[in-house]
């Protein structure tokens, strides 16, 4: 894997986890919610998010639309035993040309006939857990959260928390050096005790390797959105991300809007030549009206 995209990689795996740190500042006053039963309410819910994470018993299948300046995807995905598998569906949001409904189906036909590139993939999914898995544990001190109030979301009524690093965190490595110049703002659903949504924000330039392997300029930013999308399962429904990576002489810019709809769950026995079928099955663009 090209260096900057391995950084990339690892970044987004850390943003993914900024939920899960249970680090606490001191109390300020918010209306709506006492400090002590703010840290109860984010102690609960940051232990619901590191428990399902390491618990993926419900498999969906979804669109994603992928969106840059430069070109827009549509994809299904099916997650199945043996890892994702996905169908490009359109290209700048048109179905695909008969000759790139061709090439895909090539491509479909290549996986099913060949099961180590699929244990390919797989050994890709499982190693970008065990990334997140393994910071959960390491990183309980990163960050300082105070609470700001409550605020409607999506789904209803969320408690909002802001967070900034800890200054007594001293990261351990180039993969949690990220975690020192975020600051940010948490959502939770105090219902269902989920974060409903993250936005965080680098306050300063971060190198990696003393700077010579790279740097992530300041002002880069995400938002993750989660969702309840039907029976009490949880999925992230919206990522957005703009980031400068520069890499030795090489600057590159990350403008993405991630976008899933369509969830609906699939049996958790089902197996990626299954799935392969069914993905052969679709229509051209998926039902309106649902998440």
């Amino acid at each position: 894997m090209p260096a900057k995209l391995e950084i990339m990689r690892s970044f987004l795996t850390l943003l993914l986890l900024f939920p899960w740190v249970t680090a606490w500042g001191q109390p300020v006053a918010a209306a709506g919610l006492p400090p002590s039963q703010a840290r109860a309410l984010v102690e609960r819910a940051l232990a619901s998010e590191l428990r399902i994470s390491q618990n993926p018993n419900h498999p969906m299948r979804y669109w994603l639309r992928k969106a840059s300046p430069r070109l827009t995807s549509t994809k299904e995905i099916i997650e199945t035993r043996d890892g994702d598998v996905a169908r490009l569906m359109q290209i700048n949001d048109q179905p695909l040309t008969q000759a790139d409904k061709q090439k895909e189906q090539g491509r479909l036909d290549a996986l099913a006939s060949d099961p180590s590139r699929q244990r390919h993939r797989k050994q890709g999914e499982e190693a970008d857990t065990a990334i997140i898995l393994k910071l959960l544990r390491m990183l309980p001190q990163a960050f300082l959260y105070e609470y700001a109030g409550a605020g409607q979301g999506s789904s209803g009524k969320v408690e909002k928390f802001s967070f900034r690093p800890n200054p007594g965190f001293d990261p351990p490595d180039l993969e949690t050096k990220a975690l020192t110049a975020m600051t940010g703002e948490l959502w939770i659903d105090a219902a269902q005790e989920r974060v409903t949504r993250l936005e965080g924000h680098l306050q300063q330039d971060t190198s990696y390797g003393w700077g010579i392997l790279g740097k992530l300029d300041k002002g880069g930013w995400i938002v993750i959105e989660q969702a309840d999308v039907g029976g009490r399962q949880w999925r992230i429904v919206r990522f957005q991300m703009k980031m400068n990576i520069r890499v030795l002489f090489n600057t590159r810019s990350f403008d993405t809007v991630q976008v899933m709809t369509e969830y609906a769950p699939v049996p958790a026995g089902l197996d990626y030549r299954q799935a392969i079928r069914m993905l052969r099955g679709t229509v051209e663009s998926p039902a309106q009206g649902g998440r």
